[in-house]
């Protein structure tokens, strides 16, 4: 059984997502990587016609929300999509619209 405790720890996580995805730019991004399977940060910034800071910038945004994923070969990193990742946080987002919540005792008096 779910409390609204166990929901709104949910619901900061939805709020992390949809944060990550609310820039064009972070969209642009992952487009290209999913497109592309994987992208150093050179070719996203030649693929999105961005400065490469302003491309690092939104890389880590994307990072810390756990939608891209990156891999080092020596000094060079690789950046991937996590299409998984993004599935998952959408379906549980779905599922937070469509399942009724429990109330906790507390709640319910």
């Amino acid at each position: 059984m779910e409390t609204s405790r166990d929901t709104e720890a949910r619901l900061r996580q939805a709020v992390r997502f949809f944060y990550a995805l609310k820039d064009p730019v972070r969209l642009r991004i992952l487009i290209a990587l999913a497109r592309a399977g994987e992208m150093t940060v050179t070719e996203i910034v030649q693929a999105v016609h961005l400065a490469q800071p302003l491309v690092s910038w939104h890389l880590a945004r994307l990072r810390a929300a756990a939608l891209v994923r990156v891999t080092r070969d020596g000094r060079l990193a690789r950046y991937q999509a996590d299409l998984d990742a993004l599935q998952r946080q959408f379906s549980d987002f779905y599922a937070l619209l469509t399942e009724s919540v429990k109330p906790t005792e507390e709640e319910s008096g």
